[in-house]
């Protein structure tokens, strides 16, 4: 009677034991310490140190066969993207090595052989414990909890939200895609207390961010404050000490970040989706990633097409299929010094290579420059600009090379007369893809390639006591709560007044103090009114007031913080905006000259020059360089920015001339201010204005910026005829109608098939009076009519489109 009692009790018994085995179990493997005289086993999986929310996991990470670091992962980031590792220059053996706490308060990580790879310190401690917090720091504590070591002191590409940034630290970027080992790009503090980024190569060193074109204050920074320290908040804002501020675009709190050190060589902000466990990039140093010095190599060319990618130019070939670092090789003998050797030079238009002037000459003719390189050894190939005053640059060596649409100048490359190649070459983009096209936005996973790249070894920082990393935690919040303001610190040197007067944010009361109560308004359109404004500092501005709903305050100023940034002579320059309870407003450059539609289509008095409202008739000359500029900023939005902008509304009013008719596109990104969130595709209404609308609006195709091609061609042909062809006109004096745009483009054509030489003279603007230079009027109406195909395929694109009016932007005005 007594058995049927004795299974239950049995039963239970082992529930109990396998239940206690099981629980054991998982909390060793989720533990978040190590204990001195422990350690974890490369060849055990389980072997993990997890911080307490379970964000963090540290351990043996593989990257190659039979090759693993000891890192800290993010644990639900896709493919584990690691953030720190102890010894990413030198792997160990997947078979019994080991990352240890030893007895004498050092941690140690061993090799196969028992060898020391890595350590916490060299010095015995009283460490009792390693420990993984929830900031992804490890940690060495002793008795009393004191930190005597972190991770935190030692990056290596990657910071953390709440880790400090100091003189003594630097983010090194990976060695190429796939890889772990150190890399040649660098974010440091450099001597004079600035942040910077550096490409720290094996032939040159080079800086290219802030702009080396600019002075520290131009750059809005400053290089008085040499406490040198910086830090990213919980919140996405990083700020420094040297008046460097971001802020992630998706700003808020509870939510995973990272600041990162691509192997690109750009520096990057992140943020996880713990949902999919993608990463979105929130911020980026650069926009344009051809201003990335290295990236293509000696000899390379970084082109945008418009993904960047690199090429090498007439005469050269890739010296490695595999790696553009090791950039191009001349297929010629370029150290041959015979004087009696013949050379030809090549054009590379709108190329440069920064650095390595051998000389830098001024009013120098073409010519003279050309003899000059070609009588020096040692000169490659020169640039020269005509930017109101001929500037000749002779170069020693090819490095950091990059095509532009908007770069005012060429390079002439020197090669031997006997290579044979095109007198003019042009770049399409059909070589490798450099490595900033392979960035994704989610990791990837890693694969370490051993091929003997930079070998570094980890230098550590040892004790730090608790009586300094107090101060240093009271510096930084002294520091934090100075200058955390409005986003951008007040003045308290005069020489600080250029940097306060950049892109920022402005109160409501501001503003309406600033254009009297909204008094003058300049003009009104479909996304609101804009007032003319004078700012405390006097300058002049144009603020637009915008109707209709708009999102709220973290997601209007991350719009407008990416806008902010973007600066062009053909975009007009946002200073900043006003996001308060229902207030949304924009603050522009002020534009002189009003916009192109009042230049064109206004009628003129009797002179020919003015109309009544004192708009003065465009000469051909003028004309020709809005068409230019225009498409250079477009061509800027399309293949050189951060976010590849479709402007969607181009057409004569959004389209302004500053004082020298020098044109400046308006209200460009509107259409993401306007429609972020809303559902489906970010274009999932109807934009624009009609007659200026390409046909894939109306067929629900995807847009691309090709719309944008589409109507800058309307515009185009706007320009030569001087009038609005969007309109309608009666056909052949009946009731029917059709748009003048039509009518015009089926008179040019059939004029060219029927061999009339005077067609051109029918197509241009008949107030100025025969006044214009017949070639370039015939490339501008060929461009339009080649824009507006419906096939958006056969549109040129704006990168094209500006290369075809730089070849003939230098002929002489006139009738010929």
């Amino acid at each position: 009677m007594r058995r049927p009692s004795f299974f239950p009790s049995l039963s239970f018994i082992l529930l109990f034991i396998l239940a206690s085995f099981l629980s054991s179990f998982t909390s060793a493997a989720t533990q978040n310490f190590l204990d001195r005289g422990s350690s974890l086993s490369v060849e055990d999986q389980s072997d993990l140190l997890t911080s307490p929310d379970k964000s963090f996991t540290a351990g043996f990470y593989e990257v190659g066969s039979n090759a693993f670091c000891f890192s800290i992962w993010f644990t639900n980031s896709l493919n584990r993207t690691v953030l720190w590792m102890a010894n990413r220059d030198k792997p160990v053996n997947g078979r019994r090595s080991t990352f240890s706490l030893r007895k004498d308060g050092i941690m140690v990580l061993a090799d196969l052989d028992g060898s020391i790879v890595w350590s916490s310190n060299d010095t015995v401690t009283n460490a009792q414990k390693a420990e993984l917090l929830n900031t992804g720091n490890l940690v060495l504590r002793d008795p009393k909890g004191i930190i005597l070591w972190q991770s935190f002191d030692s990056p290596t590409d990657t910071l953390l939200p709440l880790q400090t940034f100091s003189q003594i630290k630097k983010l090194v970027s990976a060695q190429g895609e796939g890889m772990y080992s150190s890399g040649y790009y660098n974010f440091f503090f450099d001597n004079d207390n600035v942040l910077r980024l550096i490409y720290d190569g094996p032939e040159i060193s080079s800086i290219y961010w802030p702009n080396v074109d600019l002075s520290v204050f131009q750059n809005g920074r400053t290089s008085y404050n040499s406490s040198r320290i910086a830090i990213l908040d919980e919140m996405g804002r990083f700020t420094s000490s040297d008046r460097m501020t971001f802020s992630a675009s998706d700003l808020g709190f509870g939510i995973r970040r990272r600041l990162t050190m691509d192997y690109d060589g750009n520096l990057r902000l992140y943020s996880l989706n713990e949902s999919n466990g993608l990463w979105n990039i929130t911020w980026e140093a650069l926009q344009q990633m051809c201003y990335v010095h290295g990236l293509c190599g000696r000899n390379g060319i970084c082109v945008y097409t418009p993904e960047p990618k690199c090429s090498c130019p007439p005469g050269y070939e890739m010296s490695d299929q595999q790696d553009w670092n090791q950039g191009c090789k001349p297929k010629f003998d370029h150290q041959n010094c015979d004087p009696n050797r013949k050379v030809r030079f090549v054009k590379l238009p709108q190329v440069d290579f920064y650095g390595f002037d051998l000389d830098t000459l001024q009013d120098k003719s073409f010519e003279a420059c050309r003899d000059l390189c070609s009588n020096n050894c040692s000169c490659q190939a020169f640039g020269y600009r005509l930017t109101g005053e001929a500037k000749c640059f002779m170069k020693s060596a090819l490095f950091n090379g990059y095509n532009s649409p908007n770069f005012p100048g060429s390079i002439y490359l020197k090669l031997p007369e006997t290579l044979k190649t095109s007198e003019e070459f042009f770049f399409d983009g059909s070589d490798a893809i450099c490595g900033s096209s392979k960035i994704q936005k989610s990791s990837s996973s890693i694969t370490y390639a051993m091929q003997g790249g930079k070998t570094k070894w980890v230098y550590l920082y040892a004790f730090v006591s608790i009586l300094g990393a107090i101060e240093i935690l009271f510096i930084t919040l002294g520091w934090w709560f100075i200058f955390r303001g409005n986003g951008m610190p007040t003045s308290v040197e005069d020489g600080y007044q250029a940097i306060s007067n950049q892109f920022r944010k402005f109160t409501y009361r501001e503003l309406r103090r600033s254009t009297n109560k909204f008094k003058e308004e300049l003009g009104r359109g479909g996304s609101g009114a804009v007032y003319k404004g004078v700012l405390g500092d006097n300058r002049v501005v144009a603020v637009k007031r915008l109707g209709g709903v708009i999102q709220g305050e973290e997601e209007f100023w991350a719009e407008v913080s990416t806008f902010g940034r973007i600066n062009h002579m053909n975009l007009v320059r946002m200073w900043g905006f006003c996001s308060e309870k229902v207030h949304r407003l924009l603050v522009y450059e002020y534009v002189e000259n009003g916009s192109l539609d009042k230049h064109l289509f206004s009628n003129v008095n009797s002179s020919g020059y003015h109309n009544c409202d004192g708009y003065t008739l465009l000469g051909w000359k003028e004309r020709f360089k809005i068409a230019l500029g225009a498409a250079k900023g477009l061509a800027y939005l399309h293949h050189e920015c951060l976010e590849w902008i479709i402007h969607c509304d181009v057409k004569p009013e959004n389209i302004l001339l500053d004082r020298d008719f020098e044109p400046k596109i308006a209200d460009f990104g509107l259409a993401k201010l306007s429609q972020r969130g809303s559902s489906g595709s970010e274009f999932s209404r109807i934009r624009g204005t009609k007659g200026y609308m390409a046909p894939e609006w109306a067929l629900n195709l995807p847009i691309t910026a090709k719309v944008d091609v589409y109507s800058y061609g309307v515009v185009l042909l706007e320009i030569v005829k001087g009038i609005r062809l969007t309109s309608w006109a009666l056909v052949d004096g009946d009731e029917e109608q059709e748009a003048m745009l039509t009518r015009f483009m089926r008179e040019v054509r059939r004029k060219i098939q029927n061999g009339d030489d005077l067609w051109i003279e029918d197509a241009v603007d008949p107030r100025l009076k025969g006044q214009f230079n017949r070639n370039q009027a015939a490339t501008v109406v060929e461009i339009g009519i080649s824009c507006l195909d419906e096939d958006r395929s056969k549109r040129p694109t704006m990168d094209a489109v500006v290369k075809a009016l730089f070849e003939c932007e230098d002929e002489p005005e006139g009738h010929i």
